[in-house]
């Protein structure tokens, strides 16, 4: 027998057509009312063929209705028969800045941050501290700073990084992270868990080549050396301790299963033997100490276990380290941490780089140091006068999304902009300076605001009296200028006759100097690769070393000392 509506089901989807008329002001959308019958009404959801064109109807009645007798009528309908549908729908809130932190409780909340110290921070860094560290503060919990340093070889850490890193992250954080974990320190805690691997029988020395195993991988068929007894595997282990193997001798793998799907997974290794006789760690308490390191997969997962960390916040090229570690807890019998991902950021005028060859090039002198204008590191960007805060907003702003992203670098400095305009004091740089010399009546001396908006600052004063004044020479080169804040003037040559024009607001405004007030000064800015040095002509200061500027009509600027500064951006 064929379901038919009955009255009262009827008059529902008329009233629900009417209250999404009301809602999009005419344009009530057959699809939104059936949608909401349905969540509201499970009964009715094995009847939508039946159910569908009448609602059609309804919705074409209602639309119908607002056009001829306004949204008006509608409402005085829903007042009289179903006054609830009238009442306002909650929107869901929506969240701004990170997305919400899952199974997180506050006060309990374990995060960390992992570099490699094989150089100090770069700004791809910044993302993992910045991001991390809002969700520690935002759940009242704890931020952990850990030093990935167990590869000498490939990636040797870097002394300086050790001292280094935590003032950046400091830094760029406002607080300090609330554990400084080294990994070259916590040996002794990884040999403890290979050992349970392998007592375990979960974990087995291989002494199969690189070669070799890549083959078993492929052919998803198991190496001769998984099926050790306990005992055997002990007995190479100690060897790989003491001596007896060598670098590629052997090697500890975790089990799992040779016929996964991802071959990264299968049986993937935990702990080889560095040749730590000719690349020692360069921490002098640790130097040759161990000849067995962990690699990184199995170093950062027993960390992450042994310090309780809750939450991981990484990038979604660590996918498979996830999935390794996850076979490893499920070994121990461990829970693994909630995980989230974000992709990569490309900004479009660095390109790609890396701490590696950045380490590279600093040591072919290529650049001064990890403090060089142009490098994209913490150093390099705080020495151009990029802010703390800037940095921190970015990156919040981007948020974390699997989606790959490119910016450009006016992100950066928009946020910078905001970040120190309301502080910044206006000076003027007069490049490729000409003088001029003023002719008519004019003021001896003038005062303008240190800053436009800020009137308490105070003035600086402009001494006019030795009748000469310094404008970039592109702007003398124009007939008739405006003398920012001072005088319109008309340009003959050298001579600048004051007050001598009528008005004309298509008269360019440009800054300028009084040759009293003006010094020597250079501009340093980070072009293309190069580090240029303007010459020019600045108005005399006093601020200290690090004080961000806004240059008139040139950009924002960090004082490096009374005669030179560095430019930020425009």
């Amino acid at each position: 027998m064929t379901w038919t509506p009955d009255e009262k089901t009827l008059a529902s989807f008329r009233h629900l057509a009417l209250q999404n008329a009301i809602e999009y002001e005419g344009k009530a959308a057959p699809g939104s009312v059936i949608g909401r019958l349905m969540g509201t009404r499970s009964d009715l959801r094995p009847h939508g063929k039946i159910i569908s064109p009448l609602i059609a109807k309804a919705v074409s009645e209602a639309n119908a209705m607002a056009a001829e007798k306004g949204i008006e009528a509608l409402q005085a309908i829903l007042e009289q028969e179903a006054p609830h549908l009238l009442e306002k729908r909650e929107k869901k809130e929506r969240r701004e800045g990170l997305p919400e932190l899952k199974n997180a409780t506050k006060g309990k909340v374990v995060l960390r941050f992992a570099p490699n110290p094989n150089g100090p921070l770069s700004f791809g860094h910044a993302r993992g501290i910045v991001i991390n560290g809002k969700y520690a503060e935002e759940w009242d919990g704890e931020l952990i700073l850990r030093f990935d340093d167990t590869d000498t070889v490939v990636k040797p850490p870097l002394p300086v990084a050790y001292q280094q890193i935590p003032e950046e992250a400091e830094w760029l954080l406002g607080f300090k992270p609330h554990r400084i974990v080294i990994a070259s320190d916590r040996i002794p805690q990884y040999y403890e868990h290979a050992e349970m691997m392998l007592q375990r029988d979960f974990g087995y020395v291989c002494q199969c080549s690189g070669e070799a195993f890549k083959e078993f991988r492929v052919s998803k068929t198991e190496c001769p050396c998984r099926v050790n007894t306990v005992e055997l595997n002990m007995e190479l282990w100690t060897k790989m301790l003491d001596g007896t193997f060598v670098p590629g001798d052997a090697v500890v793998r975790v089990k799992t299963a040779m016929d996964l799907k991802n071959p990264a997974l299968r049986d993937w290794p935990a702990l080889r033997i560095q040749n730590t006789a000719e690349h020692p760690h360069p921490r002098p308490e640790i130097g040759s100490k161990y000849r067995v390191w962990p690699l990184l997969d199995f170093q950062s997962a027993v960390e992450d276990h042994l310090q309780g960390v809750t939450h991981i916040i990484r990038g979604k090229d660590l996918m498979d380290s996830t999935r390794k570690q996850t076979l490893l807890y499920a070994h121990f019998g461990w829970t693994y941490p909630e995980t989230m991902y974000w992709g990569r950021v490309k900004v479009h005028e660095w390109g790609g780089f890396s701490t590696s060859q950045m380490r590279r090039d600093i040591e072919a002198g290529l650049f001064s140091g990890w403090d060089d204008l142009r490098l994209p590191t913490l150093t390099g960007l705080r020495n151009r006068g990029i802010t703390a805060e800037a940095l921190r907003n970015f990156w919040v702003e981007l948020g974390v999304t699997q989606k790959d992203i490119s910016v450009p670098l006016s992100t950066l400095y928009s946020h910078n902009t905001k970040s120190i305009d309301d502080d910044a004091p206006r000076l003027a740089f007069v490049r490729n300076p000409k003088k001029l010399v003023l002719v008519g009546e004019h003021e001896d001396s003038i005062e303008v605001d240190v800053h436009p908006n800020h009137p308490k600052l105070g003035t600086r004063k402009f001494d006019l009296t030795g009748k000469t004044v310094w404008a970039e020479e592109e702007d003398v080169e124009k007939a008739e200028i405006r003398l920012k804040g001072f005088a319109d003037i008309e340009v003959s040559g050298k001579i600048a006759t004051v007050g001598s024009i009528g008005r004309n607001d298509r008269r360019p405004i440009v800054h300028w100097l009084s040759e009293s007030n003006a010094i020597d000064a250079t501009l340093l800015l980070a072009e293309d690769g190069d580090i240029v040095r303007l010459d020019g002509k600045m108005e005399k200061h006093n601020y200290p070393e690090g004080t961000m500027l806004q240059i008139e009509r040139i950009g924002y600027a960090k004082v490096v000392d009374a005669s030179t500064l560095v430019f930020t951006h425009s």
